[in-house]
Order: structure tokens, then C-alpha cells, then sequence
């Protein structure tokens, strides 16, 4: 079940004010940092919605994240789509295939779920790289950013679009939190708990298991689409199953089944990434180390601990309030 409790929301508020300050003060560099983060824990959130709570670990975040991205920059810089359309188009699509995802996967489970999410994401991959209109493996440039000139923001200032990407992330945190705490939300955990019993109970599992994934994928394409925004520039890259592990290990690290996990993660992971590599290209092997100490610990992870500590009660088990 899900427990929106007040070491959540100060962590939630910590964090996403800690960016905000960095993105103010700090340079252009700091400012990169930050929408890198804020679209990795987006990406997260999504993935911690499923997998936290509906027990559905997917390998196919990445292609969500890809497709979000592909199909705001075909409709806009091949096609001409306005913006606001091709973001709502993005939105719909991958939360479409998102649903497909689900509705097909509904029926299997433990490491044949796995696998068949990452034939679905490689499937996309595939298409893609192939797919000459769409550059190929060349990947596709030109895509435009919004235009928020009408309310004075200037999206092509990097210290506008950071605060709009931390702003986007507390959106998609709010959504999950919101669809997590209604009726949806604890019936997607009972599936968790007891897929059988919830049959048995007459619900149609395989109907909302595929909502799940839809909801998931549509918080995933926006992550995707603000990607291609911000680069202007995609590629099949965006894709890769590699971008769903590094996804799956910002959950684990933050905390799995706990939602506000995977901005905690997020932020040590893209923090890790950049300090550690200044002297060594072995940086993956200390993120290595503290994934397997967040896993002995109980599964709790980074954030887990935190809310051990602060706040013990419902919520701060074992894989945190989803399990």
C-alpha cells in the first residue's frame, strides 16, 4: 500500500529544492546535471509505479522513453506538428503501447515477464534503427523546444528549461502518488500481493495490469519527449535496454516500492557518475558496490533507510510500501 508520509514529502521537497538551487547558482554545467537527473527520476517513477507496486519488473522503460522521444521529434521536425499536438501525440502513443505491453505480459510472470518486456523493447529498437525516415542510425536533429514566449519563459535558456524539467518531475511524482493512493492504486498493489485472490474476487486483472503500464508508459514518454527537447537531437540510443537497467538500478538504490526512492537515486547515480568519473572510468563499480549494500540491507534501499530512521511505521518494511 501505498503511504504518502511526511519523510516522503520532505525528502520529495528537499530534493527537488536542492536541484532548484543548484540549477540557480550553479553554471551551465550545473544546469545539465539537473535535467539529467530530473529525467532519469522521471523515468524511475515511472518504472517504481509497475515494478514497486504492481510487481512488474519491465526491461522495456527505455523503449517507452525512446518512443516518447521519436514520436514528438517525427511529428515536429519531419511532419510539422505544432508542439502542444505533438506532445499530446507522444503522450497518447506511448502510453498506447504501453498498454499493448501490459495487456499481453498480463498473464506471465517472474523472469518470462521479464524477458518478454525486453523482446518488446528491442523490438522497437529494432524499428527504429532501420526505419531510414526516421534517421536510421544516424538519429534525427532539428527537433524544437516549446514555445512558452506567451508567458515570458524563454525555453532555450538553460536555467528555464532546468527548472521546467524539475518541474515536470514533481508533476509525474504528483500523478503516481495520486493514482497510487486511489482505489487504482490499491487494487494494483493486491495484485501484487495476491494475483490469484484478486481473480478469484472477479476482477479483470489483465484490464488493469495494462491501465498500469499505460499510466507508466505515459510518464516514460514524457520524460522521453523533454529528452528530445533538450539535446534536439535523438537516437536509436534512446532505446537501448541498457537505459531501462540503469532505470531498474535508480529504483533498487533509492528504494524500491517507495516512490520518492528513485529521486533519491537519481541524484546519487547522476552524482556518482560525474564526480567518480573525473578519475576513474571504473565508476559503475562503486555504484555496483552500494546496489549490492541496498540490496543486503534488506531492499530498502537509499531512501528506505531514510525513512527507517525518521520515521518508523507503515510503509518502512522490506521493498518499502509497495511490497
Amino acid at each position: 500500500m501505498f503511504y504518502q508520509t511526511r519523510a516522503k514529502n520532505l525528502t520529495v521537497l528537499l530534493v527537488l529544492g536542492g536541484l532548484a538551487l543548484y540549477a540557480v547558482y550553479g553554471g551551465y554545467f550545473a544546469r545539465e546535471i539537473v535535467v539529467e537527473i530530473a529525467l532519469l527520476a522521471m523515468l524511475a517513477i515511472a518504472l517504481d509505479l509497475v515494478a514497486g507496486y504492481g510487481g512488474m519488473i519491465s526491461l522495456c522503460h527505455g523503449a517507452l522513453f525512446g518512443i516518447g522521444a521519436y514520436l514528438f521529434g517525427g511529428l515536429t521536425a519531419l511532419v510539422g506538428t505544432p508542439v502542444w499536438l505533438a506532445t499530446l501525440a507522444a503522450l497518447a502513443g506511448t502510453a498506447l503501447f504501453g498498454w499493448a505491453v501490459g495487456a499481453v505480459t498480463a498473464g506471465i510472470g517472474g523472469i518470462f515477464f521479464i524477458m518478454a518486456t525486453l523482446a518488446f523493447g528491442q523490438m522497437a529498437y529494432v524499428i527504429v534503427f532501420e526505419w531510414r525516415a526516421l534517421g536510421g542510425d544516424d538519429g534525427l536533429a532539428g527537433i524544437p523546444r516549446t514555445d512558452l514566449a506567451g508567458i515570458g519563459l524563454d525555453t532555450g535558456d538553460s536555467l528555464t528549461f532546468a527548472l521546467l524539467s524539475l518541474a515536470a518531475l514533481a508533476l509525474s511524482y504528483t500523478i503516481a502518488a495520486i493514482a497510487l493512493r486511489s482505489s487504482f492504486g490499491r487494487t494494483l498493489t493486491g495484485i501484487h500481493a495476491n494475483e490469484e485472490r484478486m481473480r478469484a474476487l472477479g476482477l479483470n486483472v489483465r484490464r488493469h495490469k495494462a491501465a498500469a503500464f499505460a499510466l507508466s508508459a505515459a510518464i516514460a514518454g514524457a520524460a522521453g519527449l523533454l529528452a528530445a527537447q533538450h539535446t534536439q537531437y535523438i537516437s536509436p540510443e534512446y532505446l537501448v535496454w541498457t537505459v531501462s537497467g540503469e532505470a531498474l538500478i535508480v529504483v533498487i538504490l533509492g528504494g524500491i516500492g517507495t516512490l520518492a526512492g528513485p529521486l533519491v537515486g537519481a541524484v546519487v547515480f547522476v552524482a556518482l557518475e560525474h564526480v567518480v568519473a573525473r578519475f576513474t572510468d571504473y565508476w559503475h563499480l562503486v555504484i555496483g558496490i552500494l546496489l549490492i549494500a541496498a540490496v543486503m540491507a534488506g531492499g530498502r534501499g537509499l531512501y528506505g533507510e531514510i525513512e527507517r530512521l525518521l520515521a518508523p511505521g507503515p510503509g518502512t518494511g522490506k521493498g518499502g510500501d509497495g511490497a
